[in-house]
């Protein structure tokens, strides 16, 4: 029997997925992934992506996982994959969506302090495309300097672009019927950190052990009209 797993919404940290969940806002964490893998006990498993991406460090970790895991491993793209999700759609054999898209492009990421920083920064940056680079150069069979170059660009793919490049294996239903490309808006990139910042020091892990459901609903209750105000702050950002 087949397991689905979904990789679905903003990518993120285990250790901020109890934030998204506390907003009502779909996120996936290596935790999810690595919970479902165990679940399934070597079964094959079919993972289901529709994502923007989001934490690279979590992406990778994800990708790792499904690499590792010892039953067959299917990749269907719902939708789409960009970004940190697009590493992990690297996983296994894969197919897409005729309306999907697929994006790569390079890692990014904030510093502050002087020029000696920034150039410390951008050198890690690049350090970290390579990285990245590593899975779809496996995949793909593309040389550095070309998958440097795409992601430079930023390059978005329609199905068959996506499987022309060697990126996907194959596009769905593709003997029925003959692929439409898409353009979606509001693609999800993750709540600002300064809003994950915010939350972290305004609620209490409902989580965590010395929590119980009693503090957990005299906490929410107080904290409804904050969180307001912070969701105010998401959409002005």
């Amino acid at each position: 029997m087949t397991k689905k797993i979904n990789v679905k919404g903003d990518i993120v940290s285990s250790g901020d997925k109890w934030i998204y969940d506390w907003l009502g806002i779909e996120a996936t964490s290596p935790k999810d992934i690595n919970r479902a893998l165990s679940e399934a006990k070597g079964e094959d498993i079919e993972v289901e992506i529709n994502s923007g991406g989001g934490d690279i460090f979590a992406g990778s970790e994800i990708y790792t996982a499904l690499r590792n895991y010892k039953g067959n491993v299917i990749i269907n793209i719902v939708g789409l994959a960009a970004s940190a999700a697009s590493v992990i759609s690297m996983a296994g054999k894969s197919r897409i969506t005729p309306t999907g898209l697929f994006m790569i492009h390079n890692v990014s990421g904030g510093a502050r302090g002087d020029y000696n920083v920034m150039d410390k920064t951008s050198d890690v940056l690049k350090i970290a495309n390579q990285s990245i680079a590593n899975a779809y150069k496996e995949k793909t069979g593309l040389s550095d300097k070309e998958l440097l170059s795409l992601m430079d660009q930023e390059t978005w793919m329609s199905a068959e672009d996506a499987v022309k490049n060697k990126f996907v294996d194959e596009v769905m239903f593709d003997n029925q019927s003959q692929s439409i490309k898409s353009f979606y808006n509001n693609l999800g990139s993750g709540i600002p950190y300064k809003t994950i910042e915010k939350i972290r020091n305004t609620i209490k892990n409902p989580n965590n052990a010395n929590s119980n459901e009693s503090d957990f609903l005299l906490q929410k209750t107080k904290a409804q009209l904050d969180l307001l105000k912070l969701k105010g702050e998401m959409i002005n950002e």
